[in-house]
């Protein structure tokens, strides 16, 4: 995928085209799958991680869009809270991130694929309950 391309959502008309670069559908993916119930974080790299430390959010964190000649392909690499049902949350995440890019942007997605790259286990706090 080159940097430059872009996903043409409609024809050329009268008033101009619309294109929408994969930077926007990974934004769109990436809120969609972090407002699942179960997901703890989106696998990022390096400098996504220093970015989001300096105070700036980073979005399409996880998620790798692919334009094919055949459609578009999102890959969404999570980590998923302990004790949750990965099958259950992996198709929340793909129907989530469906309607949201289908209400948002009219894209049909050729095929959404959930990685589950980590499991996120609860820190338990220990308190001292006997203070003498």
């Amino acid at each position: 995928m080159s940097e430059n391309s872009l996903l043409k959502v409609s024809e050329d008309s009268n008033l101009g085209r619309v294109e929408i670069a994969p930077e926007v559908i990974e934004v769109i993916a990436g809120i969609a799958t972090t407002e699942i119930t179960g997901v703890s974080a989106m696998r990022g790299n390096f400098a996504s991680g220093v970015v989001e430390r300096l105070g700036k959010k980073s979005h399409g964190k996880g998620i790798k869009v692919e334009l094919t000649e055949t459609g578009v392909l999102i890959d969404v690499f999570v980590v998923l809270d302990y004790g949750i049902t990965i099958p259950e949350i992996a198709q929340k995440i793909q129907t989530n991130i469906r309607q949201a890019l289908m209400n948002m942007t009219a894209l049909e997605i050729d095929e959404i694929n959930i990685h589950v790259v980590g499991v996120h286990m609860e820190q338990r706090v220990e308190t001292n309950e006997t203070q003498e």
